[in-house]
């Protein structure tokens, strides 16, 4: 029987013709759309704020900023360097963080130091122009007290201390 099939003639035609035709895919809809979608714009400049009370330790500031626009961005760039008054202030190292929130705390900074800070906002267009330069003050170091020279009687004691900072410190506040 086997044999008896392989000697027919099999008829491989298909019952229906698949028509074939040759297409000129045009995209020129496709890139007008895309040519029309507006790219975003690189973000506006940061507007930083003023220290805030208590927004410092001797090593530490927090520092925030805003924006007064609707700009997409994807992450911050903070930029800080210590104040100094000699004429070459430029010399001085400038620090680099990057944030993703619109507030950062700088760490390992010199008590009692002035710092120079500015902020930067980033997105996939661009980076924006910097904000003002604002000022920031880390607190002073605890002064060390003299044990030694410290003298008292029944209504008064004499308590003398000193400064650990390199600059100058406004006041002391003394606490029993």
């Amino acid at each position: 029987r086997l044999e008896e099939f392989l000697k027919k003639e099999v008829d491989l035609k298909l019952s229906t013709l698949p028509e074939f035709e040759e297409r000129v895919i045009d995209f020129s809809e496709v890139e007008q759309l895309m040519n029309s979608i507006n790219t975003i714009p690189a973000p506006c400049a940061p507007v930083i704020n003023a220290q805030a009370p208590n927004a410092a330790t001797g090593t530490s500031l927090r520092v925030c900023w805003g924006l007064f626009s609707d700009d997409t961005v994807e992450c911050y760039q903070l930029c800080y360097k210590p104040v100094s008054n000699e004429r070459h202030s430029d010399d001085q190292a400038e620090h680099t963080l990057k944030a993703k929130e619109t507030y950062c705390t700088i760490t390992n900074l010199l008590p009692n130091t002035q710092y120079e800070i500015w902020v930067s906002a980033l997105n996939a267009s661009g980076i924006s122009p910097p904000s003002e330069r604002a000022v920031y003050v880390t607190a002073p170091s605890p002064p060390i007290i003299k044990s030694k020279k410290i003298r008292s009687c029944e209504n008064a004691a004499l308590v003398c201390w000193e400064s650990r900072d390199i600059n100058p410190v406004d006041s002391y506040m003394v606490e029993l």
